[in-house]
């Protein structure tokens, strides 16, 4: 409807409402009621005619993105629509109190990123943020700078890693009493955490006939190439390396290398028996007086050196090292250490800790000045072999435990024969027969001793064990501590490791309290192994200014690491 037909509708009205008043019917009040009508219409035409020019104002703004709505319009949502009695339409904008922050436009952001405020707001919070980077940069720095340096581990063999295990006779060693004896006994060998067996000699030697040496034949009462072949193939599936003895005249009574001119071409024909047994796949070979070639023909002594130590036809020098272990008759600290630098041997064994000298206190003086002239890797000790014995009738019954302390805790590689780990003792002859009774149940006088030789091979077990595990033990530096006639106390020290302290009563009779005062060493500390448990009991807290130990006994005590 427009307006003029508004206006055409209430003139009609108006026009009704007059005759309604002049008819006949009109009552006193017809007046009143008609002028009151003519007011509401009056008022109506207005109303409706002001809407419709809201209306044309509406239309004639411009038409926007949003769907028709001019720019400066309320919001859709913001208006509310209010109806009178008299039937007029209002409409109502909210306040402005009513009305939700929805965040800057793009516009807006603009001009606030380029007010002066919002640029130093802006440095401010960068500068902040670099100055924290900054600041973890430079703590991290300074925790590396403040943090121990990490030692490099040192150049090692597998002959460092644990002890070697001598079967100087094949016979004595098993019941079989050949190699397939040995085979069998791999697992049993393998629990005493050996990295090395020194087999033999099984090489057929007539005594004192260098005529009919043959190295490369095994002795018929020893076993066979194939027996030997089959140690060699179970004991690496074990890691454990296996060593030959090819020491020539070992059942002569003229040395080793018999005498005069036989030297010569004994030590040719050794060169090609090295050769031949190595493409067989051992490990190392072992060969006594060792000073003796490598003095009377020094050229023939390196073609050997050169043929064990380094590569051979079938095997590449990338392979696993190879060791030749030479064994001396000299027994001073200062002779051992000459010949390890003349002869060039990976390993020496000597009696340096078993000469006629009664007193321990020189064990201490040996040990410093082999240790302070050679690497580790070249150190070897012993306290028995195929010739000399076995340790249990070297030192006292009451010593075994601590004997094979020491050997397995100084610097260097530990090396026993056969035996050694149970008490083993020599009777009519140097090689006695290997007692496995341990692994069978036995009753009266015969299960006593066997649960000592158990309690031997327990400890001897516990010790390897933890020299495996340990890089203290096994290259850690040595430090001397104390020494005297009595007592010996050493340091094993590596890098950010625990730390272990040897400590050693050689009396038979009388306590020691032992004070070890150093800089390194906490006030307490607690019992890796004790020779006497009952004493010492493992895990228990000494006291290392006052460090008590018995007749006889020994300890390993476990220190914490250092930073």
């Amino acid at each position: 409807m427009n307006t003029e037909e508004t206006r055409l509708e209430m003139k009609d009205a108006g026009s009704i409402s007059a005759e309604q008043k002049d008819g006949p019917d009109a009552g006193p009040d017809a007046g009143l009621d008609a002028a009151q009508a003519a007011v509401d219409a009056d008022a109506t035409e207005a109303d409706v005619s002001e809407a419709d020019l809201d209306q044309e104002e509406q239309e004639k703004q411009p038409m926007t993105s949003d769907g028709g709505r001019p720019a400066d319009a309320p919001p859709e949502g913001r208006e509310e629509v209010e109806a009178e009695k008299n039937g007029s339409v209002k409409l109502k904008v909210l306040d402005e109190a009513e009305e939700t922050f929805i965040g800057l436009n793009k516009e807006e952001l603009l001009r606030v990123a380029g007010t002066p405020g919002w640029v130093r707001t802006r440095w401010a919070l960068l500068l902040v943020f670099w100055l924290g980077w900054l600041g973890m940069l430079g703590g991290a720095v300074l925790i590396l700078l403040q943090a121990p340096a990490c030692r490099e581990l040192p150049a090692t063999s597998w002959w460092n890693e644990g002890p070697l295990y001598q079967i100087g006779n094949i016979q004595a060693f098993t019941d079989k009493h050949n190699l397939k004896g040995l085979e069998q006994k791999m697992s049993s060998l393998s629990q005493l955490k050996v990295k090395g067996l020194v087999v033999g000699p099984i090489h057929v030697a007539p005594p004192d006939d260098a005529v009919s040496l043959r190295f490369e034949e095994i002795s018929p009462e020893a076993g066979n190439l194939e027996q030997f072949k089959g140690v060699i193939q179970a004991a690496h599936r074990k890691g454990i390396s296996v060593v030959l003895d090819l020491t020539p005249n070992y059942r002569g009574s003229s040395g080793p290398w018999f005498s005069g001119n036989s030297v010569t071409s004994v030590a040719e024909r050794l060169k090609s028996a090295l050769v031949f047994w190595l493409n067989e796949g051992v490990d190392g070979v072992q060969l006594s007086g060792v000073e003796l070639l490598a003095n009377t023909a020094p050229s023939l002594w390196a073609d050997i050196r050169a043929i064990i130590q380094n590569e051979t036809d079938s095997e590449p020098k990338s392979s696993s090292k190879r060791v030749l272990l030479g064994i001396t008759g000299h027994s001073s600290a200062e002779d051992v250490s000459a010949l390890l630098t003349s002869t060039g041997v990976d390993l020496l064994m000597s009696s340096v800790l078993t000469s006629g000298d009664p007193d321990p206190s020189r064990y201490a003086k040996t040990i410093q000045l082999l240790y302070s002239n050679h690497s580790q890797t070249k150190l070897a000790w012993n306290l028995g072999d195929r010739v000399a014995g076995h340790l249990a009738s070297l030192v006292d019954q009451a010593h075994i435990q601590l004997y094979q302390l020491l050997l397995l805790t100084l610097p260097g590689t530990p090396v026993f024969n056969y035996g050694d780990e149970i008490g083993l003792m020599d009777g009519d002859s140097k090689f006695p027969k290997m007692l496995w009774d341990f692994e069978e149940e036995l009753n009266g006088t015969l299960q006593e001793e066997r649960a000592e030789r158990l309690s031997f091979r327990k400890f001897f077990c516990s010790v390897t064990e933890l020299r495996a595990k340990q890089r203290s033990l096994r290259y850690g530096d040595f430090l001397l501590l104390s020494n005297s006639s009595s007592s010996l106390v050493y340091l094993r020290a590596w890098d950010q490791n625990d730390r272990y302290l040897a400590a050693f009563n050689w009396g038979a009779e009388g306590e020691v309290v032992l004070q070890t005062k150093h800089a390194a060493l906490p006030r307490h500390a607690a019992v890796a192994l004790s020779t006497n448990s009952s004493a010492l009991p493992h895990g228990s807290s000494v006291d290392l200014m006052n460090l008590w130990l018995g007749p006889g006994q020994a300890a390993l005590i476990k220190l914490p690491q250092t930073g």
